[in-house]
């Protein structure tokens, strides 16, 4: 019998511009769309502050960054001739690009009234349904579906952190804690991090931006030589390699939090203004034994953003502060 002949190329365009968490949990869709499809060409759009996370993807053919100029990048797409988009942005750029190309798409359900009303109205009608399995609405037409293998999250050998480079007191092992977020009310507080650090029975790491490095300081001086302050000097890559090395991470809701859902990494999550209903908590399919939500439930003013403020809009941060520091440090301790 004859060879069949190979099936012609096609060629699909993801679109995600930002952010780092928002872009991880794209992952599982780059992965089934070139697992799943035959001789495909995938191509993501993304901003260029976020581009390296998909540069070392290796399910990913070719990268378009975006400047700011629709316009100039419209015309790039334009020249590739995709056959489908995959949109997992949703936006009003996102819709521009597919209504010049005029090619078939497929995109997922933001939920974004029912996330107004139960900001405004605190009515929940949100579904039960991760956004990760939410997203695979947009790739229906292509039948392709989830493989239910989690998260990816690819660090170059030349990123990678050394672990000799740790500090000599972290050989025993150590908790990753991570301060940095965009939005203040989705960080804990730095007393509730020291309060918690206190009891664990391993030394922390403390990561994040330069935005918080004063932070990270004042919480190492607290805790002497059971904390190493690391905010502003590790890139994301190395950040993520000691998420990696760690026996668990404390977080926010936050884009290193994806990332240690990446690498099976054991998760304490504490919830400001965002609740895990809205669908962004560690996707783990199947295994749920190594993450915890810490939250304050049944607060009236709770959740008062999709987002987060720069401070609570109450003043009192009860979400934060109401959370027990001993549920929280005797969980992380058994890892």
């Amino acid at each position: 019998m004859d060879d069949q002949p190979p099936s012609p190329r096609k060629k699909i365009l993801i679109i995600r511009f930002s952010a780092v968490g928002d872009i991880v949990l794209t992952s599982p869709v780059i992965r089934a769309i070139k697992e799943q499809i035959p001789n495909v060409e995938v191509h993501y759009l993304v901003k260029k502050e976020y581009a390296s996370i998909i540069e070392v993807n290796p399910y990913v053919d070719k990268i378009h960054t975006f400047f700011g100029d629709l316009k100039a990048t419209i015309n790039q797409l334009r020249d590739e001739k995709f056959d489908f988009i995959v949109d997992l942005q949703k936006n009003l750029r996102s819709r521009k690009i597919i209504r010049s190309l005029h090619i078939s798409y497929g995109t997922f359900p933001k939920h974004n009234i029912q996330k107004w009303i139960y900001v405004n109205l605190k009515i929940n009608f949100l579904p039960s349904i991760h956004i990760v399995d939410r997203y695979f609405a947009a790739t229906e037409k292509l039948n392709v579906f989830n493989d239910g293998k989690g998260l990816d999250f690819f660090i170059p050998e030349e990123r990678e952190y050394d672990e000799d480079d740790l500090p000599a007191v972290f050989e025993n092992g150590f908790v990753a804690i991570s301060l940095g977020s965009i939005h203040a009310t989705k960080r804990p507080p730095t007393h509730k991090i020291v309060e918690i650090a206190k009891i664990l029975h391993k030394p922390v790491m403390l990561l994040g931006g330069k935005d918080v490095i004063q932070e990270g300081e004042d919480i190492a001086i607290k805790l002497g030589e059971k904390a190493y302050n690391g905010c502003g000097k590790f890139s994301l890559f190395h950040s993520a390699s000691i998420i990696q090395k760690a026996d668990c991470l404390l977080t926010g809701d936050t884009g290193l939090m994806h990332i240690a859902a990446a690498f099976d990494v054991p998760i304490a999550v504490l919830w400001g203004n965002t609740l895990p209903e809205f669908g962004m908590y560690p996707y783990r399919p199947n295994k749920t034994e190594n993450y915890r939500n810490f939250e304050t439930v049944a607060l009236p003013c709770r959740p008062c953003s999709k987002l987060g403020y720069s401070k609570c809009p109450l003043r009192h941060f009860k979400c934060m502060n109401q959370i027990s520091v001993v549920d929280v440090a005797e969980w992380i301790n058994r890892f």
